[in-house]
């Protein structure tokens, strides 16, 4: 799922790591929402609300959508380092450290209320840092993927799911036609995956608030527990032939 790069990495492998991963974000998304009132899984809300608060020169609102934004960049930014340092290194393991850092994420923010004093500054350390996780996520999803999987924002997914629907009208031909059915459910799973999170998210929040990110984090620790145990199966069967 995260490991098989290029020419050895599937269709399965995309859908696996699709679903989810999609799914964590978007319970992160809605419990950002309802703890923070802050959409944490994309940046292009921040960006008009930061022209806004420009325009109406409210500078410190400014200042605070201006940071959100560069969080999710710093969050991407260190995943692409993390991950080209471990490639340069020959690590088959490279997802590890930004899978890690998530959880470490998830968890804290997950006891936050128990870890942090009750501080008006504690609203936007919760929103930087689940933006910077999004950031880590999306990146480290992309690069895997090659940029086939996206999980944590989906206005481009729909643009490419529209042209895709589209281009079934006018590709007849069996093969073109099945690439096209695998790529929309992709798509699909992504967008019903990340609807799930939401809903899921929104029931749990309700009774455990912030600990409704130990789910994700759970999630996370689940798919970096299975993608080593199928390592370890396919190394021994190869080992046995």
């Amino acid at each position: 799922m995260f490991r098989h790069k290029g020419k050895g990495r599937t269709y399965s492998h995309n859908l696996k790591l699709a679903s989810i991963l999609s799914c964590v974000a978007g319970l992160v998304n809605i419990t950002g929402v309802l703890a923070v009132s802050t959409l944490t899984t994309n940046v292009t809300g921040h960006f008009a609300y930061f022209s806004e608060q420009l325009f109406v020169r409210n500078y410190k609102m400014a200042f605070i959508y201006l940071l959100y934004i560069l969080f999710f960049l710093l969050g991407a930014f260190v995943s692409g380092v993390i991950m080209e340092w471990a490639s340069k290194q020959k690590s088959h393991t490279s997802y590890i450290i930004p899978l890690s850092v998530e959880i470490v994420i998830m968890f804290a923010i997950g006891f936050s209320n128990e870890l942090l004093p009750d501080r008006p500054s504690v609203p936007l350390i919760i929103s930087s840092a689940l933006l910077f996780a999004m950031g880590l996520q999306n990146a480290l999803v992309t690069r895997v993927s090659q940029s086939v999987v996206r999980t944590t924002h989906l206005t481009g997914l729909f643009t490419d799911l529209g042209i895709e629907l589209s281009q079934l009208f006018f590709h007849g031909e069996k093969g073109r036609k099945i690439q096209l059915n695998k790529s929309i459910f992709l798509k699909l799973m992504i967008i019903s995956c990340f609807f799930l999170g939401g809903i899921l998210g929104a029931l749990v929040y309700q009774h455990f608030q912030l600990k409704t990110l130990l789910i994700p984090a759970g999630l996370l620790l689940f798919a970096v527990w299975y993608d080593r145990l199928l390592f370890r199966y396919y190394h021994l069967k190869r080992k046995l032939r």
